[in-house]
């Protein structure tokens, strides 16, 4: 989104880069002001178009209509990756290669949105239009979620965003946390798997994620006995 950091593998293992100082930080992303300036050593190049997302930003308003947030462009996304110390002939990039990273951070956010949608609209549809107030990289904390996860055995996240979700004038924070499934979607492109979740703040927190974890309870023991019945009739 917005000077938006990524969330490939290394390269975002640390969250979104931040300011040296002399820049100003804007808080809804926690990222200095936008760099299209191509780098000294740049060996081609990049797009400075900006795709619009299809996600609301918190009371912003252009010509009476909700306006989105927009995404990095390619020339963004590589000034930002430098600016956390990557360097790109360790990796051999070419514009292909930018522009298939674009494409997969634009949808790894959309579908993070769908997934806060899924929570919005089932626990709280008095709420007909939820909004995205901010967000920031948060890779060098682990979520209790995650960590957790980890001492049963599971993969550690390879990178976590915190999101806050204005619930029509509510704040809501959501963690989001990016797992590696080790092989690309073939339909989506796509190679992680997003844990969205609110975060535990408070009782109503508390209770819609004791809710969901019911529903998928449930959903799971009812799959379960479904195929049981099956391979006993077969």
């Amino acid at each position: 989104m917005s000077g938006g950091c990524p969330l490939a593998g290394g390269a975002s293992g640390n969250g979104c880069p931040m300011s040296n100082g002399s820049e100003q930080i804007d808080p809804s992303n926690a990222m200095p002001p936008p760099n299209q300036k191509p780098a000294p050593d740049q060996p081609f190049v990049l797009s400075t178009n900006r795709q619009k997302s299809t996600i609301p930003k918190a009371k912003v308003m252009v010509d009476g209509q909700l306006e989105t947030w927009e995404y990095p462009s390619a020339q963004m996304f590589w000034n930002a990756m430098l600016k956390k110390g990557w360097r790109w002939r360790d990796d051999q990039l070419d514009q292909r290669d930018m522009d298939n990273i674009i494409r997969i951070h634009n949808a790894n956010n959309e579908l993070a949105w769908q997934e806060v949608l899924k929570w919005e609209h089932s626990l709280h549809p008095e709420c007909d239009m939820p909004k995205l107030k901010s967000f920031h990289g948060d890779a060098k904390n682990l979520s209790p979620r995650a960590r957790f996860r980890s001492w049963l055995g599971y993969q550690l996240p390879f990178d976590r965003h915190n999101w806050l979700v204005d619930r029509c004038g509510r704040e809501v924070p959501y963690i989001i946390d990016y797992y590696d499934v080790g092989h690309v979607n073939p339909e989506t492109k796509l190679f992680a798997h997003l844990d969205v979740r609110p975060a535990i703040r408070d009782a109503s927190t508390m209770w819609d994620r004791m809710v969901v974890g019911y529903w998928r309870m449930k959903d799971n023991l009812n799959g379960w006995i479904s195929n049981k019945l099956r391979r006993e009739a077969a």
